[in-house]
């Protein structure tokens, strides 16, 4: 299933709209959702603001961002949600990669 942000970006009443749109997707019986970003061409921190509350409302669920601009990008390394496109941060593994653990490793 498949969600776009506006080329605009989104404001506070987009996000409670798309929140809402992405319940739906998954209550209809969505797997995945993929969220298409490729339209926002001048990323601010609404567009921002508007990823984190769709990966909250995902509530654990997969929901792959794509499309992000190099921009778009930029913003959300600063913001420290780089996590939100799938990739990890400076020093973080990848999410969904645990680290292993030795038989005999004492506990940290």
């Amino acid at each position: 299933m498949r969600l776009a942000l506006p080329a605009d970006g989104a404001g506070r009443p987009d996000a409670a709209r798309l929140c809402a749109r992405l319940a739906r997707l998954y209550e209809d019986g969505a797997a995945a959702v993929e969220c298409d970003v490729s339209a926002v061409t001048a990323p601010d921190l609404a567009v921002v603001e508007t990823l984190a509350r769709l990966r909250l409302a995902a509530r654990g669920r997969p929901l792959r961002v794509t499309g992000a601009s190099a921009a778009l990008r930029a913003l959300l390394h600063l913001a420290g949600l780089l996590q939100l496109l799938g990739e990890a941060e400076e020093g973080e593994p990848a999410g969904g990669v645990q680290e292993g653990v030795q038989p005999g490793d004492p506990p940290v």
